[in-house]
This record gives C-alpha cells, sequence and structure tokens, in this order.
C-alpha cells in the first residue's frame, strides 16, 4: 500500500497563518508531512509526498498526482491547520477533525483509525466530531477528497488562531505528537485492510 501526503496550500496563498505570524499554515504542513514520510518509511512503508514545491499547486494538479498511482493500493492524507476567524486576531476555538468525501467510503475507515490515534495522543483535546452516520469523520466536497480515486482524508490539526493550540503546535512535542498520531492512525489502518 502507498501512502500519499498532501500538505496544505502554498507560500504564496493568503493568509493562513497565526495572528501573530509565527505559524504559518504552508510551513507547518510541510514540516510534519517530510516528518510523516520519514517516520512512515522507517516502519516500512512506501510514503511519498506529492506536493514538494514551497509554492501553493493546483487541487487539480495535486489530484492529478494521487491519481497517478493504483486506486486500490493508494491512500492520501492531507495535512492542515485550522482556522475560526480570519487569521487577525485569536479565537477560541480548539480541537482535531478529519474530513472525508460525502457518503459511505473506504476513507471513513482511514478517519476512524487517525480519530482513535488522535484520542490517544491529545488525551483532554476536544476531538470534533459529525457521528450522524455511526462515525466521526466529518464529510464534505473537498476538492481534494472528491477528485481522488483512492481513500482520501484531510486532517485539521488544532487551530491556527488558538494561541494556546500555536504554543503546542509549535513545540517540539506538539510536532511530534501530530506526527505520531498520523503515524500510528494508518499503521492501524493498514494493519486492519490486511486482515
Amino acid at each position: 500500500m502507498k501512502v500519499l501526503i498532501d500538505n496544505g496550500h502554498g507560500s504564496n496563498t493568503p493568509g493562513k497563518c497565526s495572528p501573530d505570524g509565527r505559524l504559518k499554515e504552508y510551513a507547518y504542513a510541510r514540516e510534519i508531512a517530510t516528518r510523516l514520510e520519514a517516520e512512515l518509511r522507517k516502519q516500512g512503508v512506501d510514503a511519498e509526498r506529492i506536493v514538494k514545491e514551497e509554492i501553493d499547486v493546483p487541487l487539480s494538479e495535486r489530484c492529478r498526482r494521487a491519481n497517478e498511482y493504483k486506486a486500490s493500493d493508494t491512500l492520501l492524507v492531507s495535512i492542515h491547520c485550522n482556522a475560526a476567524g480570519n487569521g487577525s486576531e485569536w479565537m477560541q476555538a480548539r480541537g482535531w477533525e478529519a474530513w472525508t468525501s460525502v457518503g459511505q467510503t473506504k476513507a471513513d475507515k482511514l478517519a476512524t483509525c487517525l480519530y482513535e490515534s488522535a484520542e490517544r495522543y491529545l488525551p483532554g483535546m476536544k476531538m470534533r466530531k459529525d457521528m450522524t452516520d455511526g462515525d466521526p469523520d466529518k464529510e464534505s466536497g473537498f476538492y481534494i477528497l472528491k477528485h481522488t480515486k483512492c481513500p482520501a482524508v484531510l486532517t485539521e490539526n488544532l487551530f491556527q488562531d488558538n494561541k494556546e493550540d500555536v504554543d503546542f503546535l509549535l513545540s517540539e512535542e506538539g510536532k511530534r505528537t501530530i506526527v505520531d498520531l498520523h503515524v500510528q492512525g494508518i499503521m492501524n489502518y493498514l494493519s486492519n485492510s490486511k486482515k
């Protein structure tokens, strides 16, 4: 199974940063994606980032890159940070969440594994869920989820406009935690899908 890692946005995407400018989503997502790729490879997983450029790569091109691989042998995780406002002031929203495309899909199982891992690695943190269809993932027609052929999950890793979250995300402990929760969730999914 090949694990594709997408890092959200680019250096030329307007906004997408903490109010104090310390956390820039494109840079943070790329650092986490790079670390995640390395950690998965250490576990023997064929992992690859699909966006190595600093500038934003159009969603259509991201999907094209993902769809070059056989859908049944591939999964995709897109790394992001959430925001409650427009980035100009600190907000109170907190939490971790994962999104899949609309309907029951294989991505739901991957998202559930990621939620279980997030609950372990972020004890006490709010898990932002939508249980209306029996599983925790939130669903949307996000382009990267809708136009990839393989199972795809987009994670929102805390809030870039919540001061406590930003302090944690930028700490070495925080970065390790976000990477580890993705590694564990992906590994659990891969081991379950072999059964």
